[in-house]
């Protein structure tokens, strides 16, 4: 049947009746809760590569985005309000200290705009999530990188020495990305005490939900520092599974979020986004299931590992980096070829390969693929 505006309507329309019906959150099991797993098309390959949640959104969150394009003829004002104050009163913070993005994507990039430019200085670690690194260059910015340390931790000393006047902003990633290591929470408060006062530190949480329980871990949002140089970045892109949909937001002092909030783009997020990330942030079963299935994937994918003998940094993450035994361009061209995606070459650890955890069926597929590499 052809596509034509009368038929996709009427299909919208039959999606949002359905989603109308379902039963009751609480009535449904794990599998119910969550749309079958997808590639990214017929036949297409098994994506492994962006630490997605392999899962996607709840189905209430789906009805609530396909209810949401009877309003797609309205500006999003009235979505984003009701989730900047849903988000505020959940961190019992006040909502001059927040501020939403476009994805986590646009609050590291208006962060960068708000504190570096020429003669400025970011310090970051390598490797960790680049994006920061690439504004910072792109303003004009040096940009110094601190390899990480013999656990996988942030070299914190090793920043320290690096800070001077002209360090404007230190960016963590915690966990980080890719290595899906932790850095402790009692030597980050260290560190930020020691930094020049005029550093901001931007700590990026986006994989907070799926840390679990541990010592070196508490949230700069759940417990903060009391120290106003600190925003916290988080996303909807993981646990709750709108990566596509593009919503982020970052917490601080007001004086720090003024700043981005000058900086982000007008009408940034949309009404379907917002309101999808509303119900989604109030879908707490589905957020708990989440996190208990990751965990579940994560031991199941170590226990695989083990099995083969393959040696993995712990993760606190969606995803786990490992050594290949071989140079990595040659492990990832051998997945490509066998229509598995996964990360690209970190070239400061290339003979590890990053593996986003997929569903069952997918990580089945992933171990018979490995298993196919020859013996080095």
């Amino acid at each position: 049947m052809p596509i034509t505006r009368r038929n996709l309507f009427r299909n919208v329309a039959a999606g949002t009746a359905v989603a109308a019906a379902l039963p009751p959150l609480a009535d449904l099991a794990f599998s119910e809760l969550v749309p079958s797993p997808r590639a990214s098309g017929p036949g297409g390959p098994i994506i492994l590569s962006r630490n997605e949640n392999a899962y996607g959104p709840s189905q209430k969150v789906i009805a609530s985005m396909q209810d949401s394009l009877q309003f797609a003829n309205r500006y999003p004002d009235p979505a984003v309000s009701a989730l900047h104050g849903r988000i505020a009163q959940s961190h019992s913070i006040r909502p001059e200290q927040l501020v939403l993005g476009c994805g986590s994507g646009e609050i590291l990039s208006i962060t960068a705009s708000a504190f570096l430019a020429p003669g400025k200085t970011l310090i970051t670690a390598v490797p960790t999530f680049e994006s920061i690194g690439r504004c910072a260059k792109a303003l004009g910015a040096q940009v110094v990188e601190i390899s990480l340390d013999k656990n996988y931790s942030h070299d914190l000393p090793g920043m320290l020495a690096r800070a001077d006047a002209s360090t404007a902003l230190v960016y963590i990633c915690n966990p980080n990305n890719p290595t899906a290591s932790l850095t402790p929470r009692k030597e980050l408060e260290e560190f930020i005490r020691k930094l020049p006062p005029s550093t901001t530190v931007l700590i990026d949480e986006a994989y907070h939900h799926f840390v679990g329980t541990t010592p070196d871990y508490t949230s700069f949002i759940e417990k903060p520092m009391n120290d106003d140089r600190v925003i916290v970045a988080r996303t909807f892109s993981k646990v709750f599974g709108l990566a596509g949909i593009r919503v982020g937001y970052a917490v601080g002092a007001p004086e720090k979020i003024q700043s981005l909030s000058a900086r982000r783009l007008p009408e940034g997020l949309n009404a379907v986004g917002a309101r999808a990330a509303l119900v989604a942030y109030d879908d707490i079963e589905y957020v708990q299931m989440s996190e208990k299935r990751n965990a579940e994937d994560r031991q199941e994918f170590f226990n695989q590992a083990k099995s083969r003998k393959v040696e993995g940094i712990p993760s606190y993450t969606n995803f786990a980096m490992f050594k290949t035994g071989r140079p990595a361009v040659e492990v990832i061209e051998h997945f490509k070829k066998n229509n598995i995606q996964i990360a690209r070459l970190f070239p400061s650890m290339n003979s590890y390969v990053r593996v986003s955890f997929g569903t069952p069926p997918e990580m089945k597929e992933f171990w018979r693929v490995w298993d196919l590499i020859p013996t080095a």
